[in-house]
């Protein structure tokens, strides 16, 4: 009679575990010493047990060589995994980006009033709907700029307006002042004017070459006169000779 099939599973009992690990262990690196030396193999093998002791094998090209040689083999194949997924990545973007663009020409061209005629009565209704949603979007932007652009203008209106008002106040001041400098100024040339005015107009005039009478008093003798030839000259001045 046969044995029967042992189910694989965690021994319990630790003393029975430890002995089954050593006996298995030997004939794991019996068994890749074999295989190494039969096939010509590079071999490496890496237990540990449960209390993290090291049991390692390999051939005579040494543990660092085959495990760089691992290294090398691991990367490139994981490299040319990582290729394929992104060509597949690539390839599936490029096919969702392509059926994108062909939906949104297809809409611009029904936006636009073209080829209408494959489209059914609900689908040019929603395509009506949406017209007319996009057109008060529209207006309502349109509505909101120019209001704001006519505030703008009003404000700028009542600025200028202040500054005007501002600018006629400084003139009508300038032109005070002007007044009252020019009424000072005509009343300093009256001041002036008028004595040399009056001067001119009361000068006197000279008689040159009048009468004179030689008068003797002595002892009771009359007196003499002499007569004299009158001349009278009556001569105004100027008024730059006084």
């Amino acid at each position: 009679m046969g044995r029967g099939r042992v189910q694989l599973k965690r021994i319990e009992n630790k003393i029975n575990r430890q002995v089954t690990f050593s006996k298995r262990r030997s004939g794991l690196l019996k068994k890749a010493h074999e295989i190494s030396v039969l096939c010509d193999a590079e071999v490496a093998l890496i237990v540990f047990s449960t209390k993290g002791k090291l049991f390692e094998y390999s051939t005579d090209s040494g543990m660092d060589r085959i495990l760089e040689r691992y290294e090398r083999c691991s990367y490139a194949e994981r490299e040319l995994v990582a290729n394929e997924l992104d060509q597949g990545n690539w390839s599936l973007e490029y096919s969702k980006l392509k059926a994108k663009i062909e939906i949104l020409q297809k809409n611009q061209r029904h936006y636009m009033g073209e080829d209408l005629d494959s489209m059914s009565l609900k689908e040019l209704q929603n395509l009506e709907q949406q017209l007319d949603t996009a057109l008060k979007q529209i207006r309502s932007r349109k509505n909101q700029l120019m209001y704001e652009s006519i505030s703008e203008l009003q404000k700028k209106e009542k600025a200028l307006q202040e500054q005007n008002n501002q600018l006629g106040k400084k003139l009508k001041e300038k032109e005070k002042e002007v007044a009252q400098q020019q009424a000072q100024w005509d009343q300093q040339n009256q001041g002036q004017s008028s004595p040399t005015f009056l001067l001119s107009q009361s000068l006197p005039s000279l008689n040159i070459g009048g009468s004179y009478q030689e008068q003797r008093g002595n002892g009771g003798e009359e007196e003499r006169t002499r007569p004299q030839t009158t001349r009278t000259n009556t001569t105004l001045m100027p008024p730059w000779m006084v």
